[in-house]
């Protein structure tokens, strides 16, 4: 039974703005008392970013939601997960994180609709913004973009240690050229670990900040919410227990869905799948735990390839490495063990997606 609505924040940003470093950041902050719990969106159709956030962290639990924005479908995807996730974690914070490539604008809006008012307490939404990136006009006339620093309470600079001329004034100046207010705009960085501490301390601070969006006059969502019949077993589900009308919630419990959709690998161990969507390419593969990838060769192709971001998780003949790669920067990390191998490719432009796979087979060992 839950007897308050839970404290939420929205942690939004474009592609590699640097989301799920903060989030990793903010773990490390958290309230020991406290139990959280993250709401991941995927753009791609496999889970890698819960892998890349999880770490040994008893009282946090993480789900997601895969291939593209999860207030699509009347927001059934979002009710979902967000009930599965409460009705498992029962957190005293709950952390959401919709695609870069996501109207941050349609999920606040499902978010504020009367069948979650007893359910979440919507608090400040954070916006990471790498102030390297506003110059350049691909992002000063972007909508996604520009609605993400429209929702935010609190603007993160973020990469901040790799800035090296005006690039946080010229944030401010961007932001008083659109006319979005500037009181709360800091800086962070995940690299510099004295500077991340207090940075990630400070931003905790103001987390409970109210969301100026909860005060606008609420807009009507095109459908109500209701069940929709989909791919993904959506027929199955129970109606949720969403009422505006009853003071608490008593959720349903049943299974988890797979948001990853259900992946059967073929006969060589393989899963593959694309789409498009908001003027971007999704390629995103799974291998069967039984390949092992040459971590040298791998690195090479990432780099080489035509993408705007690359997000993997790969058993390889160095360990299971986590790998984040956005235009040319790249983050490495460990892990313990996987159950397969994944990769997503995002791209501007539509590649080859048998030559990509063909290029990925090859730089497996033994192949």
């Amino acid at each position: 039974m839950i007897q308050t609505a839970i404290p939420t924040n929205i942690i939004t940003g474009f592609l590699g703005s640097g989301k799920t470093s903060l989030i990793k950041k903010l773990f490390l902050v958290k309230p020991k008392e406290e139990r959280w719990a993250v709401l991941v969106n995927e753009f791609g159709d496999v889970g890698i970013d819960s892998a890349l956030l999880a770490q040994e962290q008893p009282d946090v639990h993480i789900r997601e939601v895969a291939g593209g924005c999860m207030c699509c479908a009347a927001g059934v995807p979002m009710q979902v997960a967000i009930t599965q996730l409460i009705t498992k974690a029962k957190p005293d914070r709950l952390l959401i994180e919709p695609t870069g490539l996501g109207h941050p604008d349609a999920v606040l809006t499902a978010l504020t609709q009367p069948h979650f008012k007893h359910v979440i307490a919507m608090q400040a939404c954070i916006t990471l913004v790498d102030a390297r990136k506003v110059v350049e006009s691909r992002y000063r006339t972007n909508d996604t973009f520009l609605q993400q620093l429209a929702v935010a309470d609190i603007i993160l600079a973020s990469k901040s240690d790799e800035y090296r001329h005006d690039e946080f004034v010229n944030l401010m100046l961007f932001l008083q050229e659109k006319g979005l207010k500037q009181s709360q705009c800091l800086r962070f960085s995940s690299k510099v670990p004295e500077q991340s501490d207090i940075e990630t301390l400070s931003l905790l601070a103001h987390m409970d900040d109210a969301c100026h969006f909860v005060s606008a006059q609420p807009r009507p969502l095109k459908k109500q919410f209701e069940p929709v019949a989909s791919n993904t077993r959506a027929q199955s589900q129970p109606s949720l227990l969403l009422s505006g009308s009853i003071p608490h919630y008593q959720f349903p419990a049943f299974d988890e869905i797979d948001d990853a959709k259900n992946i059967v690998f073929d006969q060589r161990g393989i899963w593959c799948k694309h789409h498009f969507a908001e003027a971007h390419y999704s390629y995103a593969w799974v291998f069967a735990p039984q390949y092992e990838f040459d971590l040298s060769l791998l690195l090479q192709f990432i780099s080489a390839i035509k993408a705007v971001r690359v997000k993997a998780v790969l058993i390889t003949d160095e360990g299971i490495i986590g790998i984040n790669w956005v235009e040319g920067e790249m983050e490495l990390s460990e892990f313990d063990e996987v159950m397969d191998s994944r990769i997503e490719i995002i791209a501007q432009e539509d590649l080859n997606e048998d030559e990509l796979e063909s290029q990925l087979i090859t730089l497996l060992k033994g192949s």
